[in-house]
């Protein structure tokens, strides 16, 4: 069965098609991530798709029994009502059955007619089978497990929808979608606005809803673990690939090489028989010439490789500064509450930090009162010898919307003159007219990568960068995480994407709710040593300690679930295949034994901070390799 078809759509909002024959079907239990890069009509083919907006032509069928729900990027809710009520308006098709079933239920005891019985019988067994696969009466439960999941406080439940943050609107939106439980959902960016565990719960919902769904996302670890089939817009076409954004990833790298070769390969032997053509047209050789002009006309040409390109982003070299960057001691900051208290941290040069935690929890706050730019209560803050602060705003306030891009991006008290700030724009993907439009005239992304530009401009050995991705597309996601990698100076970075976060950090500041925790390593290390660390107090904590918690109810199926089958071992690591944990194992082995080898040389010692950089990365990988036999043997015996 196919829930939703689209048949060569097309839609134009200028001369350039933005749809241009866009055909794509959605069935039942499916999970499609739908990318591109920004501005390519991902939203104006989900509005099409949801029928919010028409196609110029082409047709988009839907089936009669799909129960289509479409996230809308501006909320509208009735006015003076609470989040609960709003949440509650989600479930109104089950409460109209549950009233339906009360009053039945009155009908059929008062009914003395048997065939009016029989009939009111057989309608009261068909709305309470309809409630129990509704879960009709368990919607207060429903209702706190998805404001509760959405990070939503249970305080925050009966207040008017009016007191909310635009971003709690938005989260309150997505909350209603998921309640309504429709079985096809198209979802544009659901994962903006909410943090890290918010995006978690999200996630697991929609790995474990039996809904198909449709996608927009820029994040890449929600794309992972979300979806399992990839559709590419690009140009106004659809590309299909299998899997999720790392196997399109894969598969685009692959796909995009055997085009160029092919493209390349045409044009040599285009430009050969060209070159014949013009040297014997009107030769000897004019018979040969004329079947080749021939055969030429007939060829059917090889498109060029369908090939998404981030823009070439770069900073420049960092001039050496002191061996610590940032140092605090004792630092301690509250506002209502206390945020954060007895932090010690020390920041080396060269290294890069990234701080994530739940939405409210002082992350920008922390990083103003590490920079000098915000007071703590208690302790203090320093920055190191020699370092100079590049600082990139998630308000992008460092950046005059009222200047041309060209001139907004000169940092102070630099000569710069006007080619090398074109030049410097069009490595973030600025060009043409562009540069010369005003801040306030640029989109989203546009802005973001100027503020990127102006950051790079200031020659800063410390980057210091306060949500950067917002507004990116993938790619230049991607572009942005290599520039950062290739800096040889300091990075400090608030980030709720997890993939950008993995794959540019060596340091976590982990902001929690009762403490911070500082974590060397990405994110992968940080969730290994979580899962690790709960692994571990789960296995001390005595049997019926957490008698008296709430639990999900997917947690009890698990638990009930484990004492039907107890000699099935229960999994403490995430899932991984075998060959990839032995890669891992190899990897780290490799690394421990390049360090005994680096150790044993007389050259090494004479540096004694090259020694203690040395052993404290021994203990890591010692560390990690331990973890890692552990996790191999799990995966090996419930392989089995």
């Amino acid at each position: 069965m196919i829930l939703l078809e689209a048949q060569e759509l097309c839609k134009h909002f200028g001369p350039e098609p933005i749809l241009d024959g866009v055909s794509l079907q959605i069935r039942p239990g499916e999970r499609v991530a739908l990318i591109g890069p920004n501005g390519c009509g991902k939203t104006t083919l989900l509005r099409i798709l949801a029928g919010r907006e028409e196609a110029d032509s082409g047709t988009c069928l839907r089936h009669r029994a799909a129960h289509l729900g479409y996230l809308e990027q501006q909320p509208q809710f009735t006015a003076g009502a609470t989040v609960r009520e709003i949440a509650r308006q989600a479930l109104a098709g089950v409460i109209a059955l549950q009233t339906e079933a009360d009053e039945t239920a009155e009908e059929l005891a008062a009914a003395a007619d048997p065939e009016e019985h029989e009939r009111l019988a057989a309608r009261w067994d068909h709305l309470q089978h309809e409630l129990q696969r509704l879960d009709g009466y368990n919607l207060d439960h429903k209702i706190d497990r998805v404001l509760d999941g959405l990070g939503f406080d249970r305080a925050v439940h009966a207040q008017p929808v009016s007191t909310l943050s635009g971003g709690e609107q938005n989260r309150l939106l997505l909350a209603t979608l998921l309640l309504a439980e429709p079985n096809l959902m198209l979802l544009d960016e659901p994962s903006n606005h909410l943090d890290i565990a918010a995006t978690e719960w999200l996630e697991q919902f929609l790995i474990e809803s039996s809904a198909a769904v449709l996608v927009v996302s820029h994040d890449r670890y929600f794309l992972d673990r979300v979806t399992t089939r990839t559709i590419e817009l690009y140009r106004g076409k659809v590309e299909s690939y299998t899997g999720n954004f790392s196997a399109y990833w894969t598969q685009k790298a692959e796909r995009v090489l055997v085009q160029r070769r092919t493209y390349e390969r045409q044009q040599t032997e285009i430009a050969k028989a060209e070159e014949f053509i013009r040297r014997n047209f009107y030769g000897q050789k004019h018979a040969q010439a004329e079947d080749r002009r021939k055969k030429l006309e007939r060829i059917e040409r090889v498109e060029p490789p369908r090939e998404i390109v981030g823009p070439p982003m770069a900073f420049a070299a960092a001039k050496r500064s002191g061996d610590i960057v940032v140092k605090a001691q004792g630092l301690g900051k509250s506002f209502e509450r206390r945020l954060f208290a007895n932090l010690d941290l020390r920041v080396g040069r060269g290294e890069r930090w990234a701080l994530i935690g739940p939405n409210g929890c002082g992350k920008t706050t922390l990083l103003k009162c590490l920079l000098g730019l915000e007071s703590p209560d208690e302790g203090t803050a320093e920055i190191g010898h020699g370092v100079s602060v590049g600082y990139f705003d998630q308000q992008l306030a460092e950046i005059d919307s009222g200047l041309p891009v060209v001139d907004a991006i000169r940092p102070p008290q630099r000569d710069f003159v006007e080619q090398q700030r074109r030049n410097l724009l069009a490595r973030f993907g600025l060009t043409g007219d562009t540069a010369l439009r005003t801040v306030g005239q640029l989109s989203g992304g546009e802005r973001c990568r100027a503020a990127l530009a102006r950051l790079a401009a200031c020659e800063a050995n410390l980057l210091v960068l306060d949500e950067p991705t917002n507004h990116l597309d993938l790619w230049a996601r991607d572009s942005l995480e290599q520039a950062l990698r290739r800096f040889d100076g300091t990075v400090l970075l608030v980030s709720h994407d997890r993939y950008f976060v993995n794959q540019t950090a060596d340091h976590l500041i982990v902001v929690e709710p009762d403490r911070v925790r500082i974590v060397e390593g990405n994110y992968d290390d940080y969730v290994r040593l979580k899962a690790s660390a709960e692994s571990a107090d789960a296995a001390e904590r005595p049997p019926g300690a957490d008698s008296g918690r709430t639990e999900r109810a997917a947690d009890r199926a698990a638990a009930s679930q484990a004492q039907q089958q107890p000699t099935r071992r229960r999994r403490r690591f995430p899932y991984r295949k075998l060959p990839d944990i032995e890669a891992d194992i190899f990897a780290r082995e490799a690394r421990i034994g390049e360090i005994n080898q680096l150790l044993t040389q007389g050259e090494t010692h004479r540096d004694g901070r090259l020694v203690k950089q040395l052993q404290a990365e021994l203990a890591e990988q010692q560390a990690a390799l331990a973890l890692l036999y552990e996790h191999w043997e799990e995966a090996a015996e419930l392989s089995r």
